[in-house]
This record gives C-alpha cells, sequence and structure tokens, in this order.
C-alpha cells in the first residue's frame, strides 16, 4: 500500500505544466495528458539544473522510463527531488519492479470519440432545429396537420438518425481498428470507472469507461495510442454494422416524406 508523500513544493514548467503532490500520488498536467505517479512506481528524481526528471523503476536489464518537466525553479526542483528521494529511501518492497504500471497517463486532448460526438451532436441538432421551424411554421399559418406530421414524421426521423449514424459510425470506426489499428487489453485500477492499457511504447494510459468488466479490449491507431475506443462485443458491432446505415437510410426517407407532404398541405395539393 502507498504511503503518503510528505509536504512538497508545487513546480510550474514550461507551457503550463505543473507537477504536485498529492496523497500518495505525483499529478504533471500537461498541455494536453495528466500522468498520475503512484509512488510504489517511482525510481528516483533527479534535479538537473532547471528540468526535473522522474524516472520510474524498471525490471532488471530494462531501461527505466522518464518523464520530465522543463523550466522549473531551480532551487524549488533541487528540494523536491531531495525530498521525494529520501521518501523513497525509506522503501523495503523488491527493487525489481516495472514502474511504468505505476504511471497511467491520461489523455485530455482531441479524440476520434470526441470529435465524433460534438459533429453527432450538432447534427441531430440541426435536425432537430430544423423540425422545430417547420412546425412554428405550420402552427402560424393554421395547418395543423404540418405540425403533426413534424411531429410524427420528423421524430421517427431524428431518432433513426440518431441511433444509426452512431451505430453506422462506431462501426466502421471499430472495422478500421481491427485491420489496421493495434489491439490491447485494458484492465480495470481501483478507481470507480478507470481502466488503463499499455500503449505500446513501455508506457500505460487510462481513461474512464461506464462498463464495470475486470477487462476491456481497445483498438488504437498505431501513431496515436491515445486515441482508444472500447471495442464492441461481436454481437453488437454486427447490429451497428447492419442497423446502423438502414436506420440513417430510413431517417433519409422520413425527411424526404415529410419535406414532400409539408410542401403539399402548405400549397393546398392535399
Amino acid at each position: 500500500m502507498s504511503r503518503p508523500l510528505p509536504s512538497f513544493p508545487v513546480l510550474r514548467g514550461r507551457d503550463g505544466a505543473v507537477l504536485t503532490a498529492e496523497d500518495a500520488y505525483l499529478v504533471l498536467d500537461l498541455p494536453v495528458e495528466q500522468i498520475t505517479f503512484t509512488a510504489d512506481g517511482l525510481g528516483r528524481l533527479r534535479a538537473e539544473g532547471r528540468t526535473l526528471l522522474i524516472e520510474l523503476r524498471a525490471r532488471t536489464g530494462t531501461t527505466p522510463i522518464v518523464h520530465r518537466i522543463d523550466d522549473v525553479d531551480e532551487e524549488d526542483a533541487r528540494r523536491f527531488a531531495d525530498r521525494m528521494n529520501e521518501a523513497l529511501a525509506r522503501r523495503v518492497d523488491d527493487d525489481d519492479v516495472d514502474g511504468a504500471r505505476f504511471a497511467v497517463i491520461r489523455h485530455l486532448g482531441p479524440t476520434w470519440r470526441k470529435g465524433f460526438h460534438r459533429r453527432l451532436g450538432r447534427g441531430l441538432l440541426a435536425h432537430l432545429l430544423a423540425l422545430l421551424a417547420l412546425g412554428v411554421a405550420g402552427a402560424v399559418t393554421g395547418h395543423g396537420d404540418v405540425v403533426a406530421a413534424a411531429v410524427v414524421l420528423g421524430g421517427f426521423g431524428w431518432l433513426c438518425l440518431a441511433m444509426g449514424w452512431y451505430g453506422a459510425a462506431r462501426s466502421r470506426r471499430e472495422r478500421w481498428l481491427r485491420r489496421h489499428g493495434v489491439l490491447a487489453t485494458a484492465v480495470r485500477t481501483t478507481g470507480r470507472g478507470g481502466y488503463m492499457y499499455p500503449d505500446g511504447t513501455g508506457a500505460y494510459r487510462g481513461f474512464l469507461h461506464g462498463d464495470d468488466d475486470p477487462a476491456l479490449t481497445v483498438g488504437f491507431p498505431a501513431d496515436a495510442p491515445e486515441d482508444v475506443l472500447v471495442l464492441s462485443k461481436p454481437f453488437t458491432d454486427l447490429v451497428n454494422s447492419l442497423a446502423g446505415p438502414f436506420l440513417v437510410f430510413a431517417a433519409a426517407v422520413l425527411t424526404i416524406a415529410l419535406g414532400a407532404l409539408s410542401a403539399a398541405l402548405f400549397s393546398g395539393a392535399l
């Protein structure tokens, strides 16, 4: 069990990087990443001028991973390293430890999943606003039948678009990852909904997910290990790949039908 760390100064470095000690952890906040170091995985800290190097423990015969924070105050960095190394020297556990598993990187920047959810939300909002505008126009002009059509056909079309677009896009992304990406097993950490996975460089990355399974299969592009996606189970992926395009097609048909019906009702053809 990790022991609480003594009080340390807060180190601020280049580009807004901040290193702090919190309970039994060191937390390095970077522009698009946050790295949480558990004391059990730390080897030693080295202050070299205005740079503080955080060296992880490594198994015998392997090269330790080193993280760094630049442009820090020299005196604070020296005191930080000395006090941390003094605390680490009191450990009595086995030295043959893979410290990378105790330094979890959490990506905070853009990913495919975040970008897709943003595009999906904007598309659904635009569709909904169009339906509302059509309903308001029908109500103002006294065409209650247009309002009813917007509610019924437009509502079903909106639902089909939401479910179909999500299923089709996710299935397509998963197929690409299975063929061209890197697959890995993410294991649940002690935190609620937290998982971590090896990113292929020797480091471990973490993410939050709503599942409660002890292990999940994830995929990510080889050149962007932070862009992780939890892969669906085979049956779910099959449903997404078949139902997704069908629902998008159904949404298009319902939207066209709504447009044609509304035009006919407004023109008095019906």
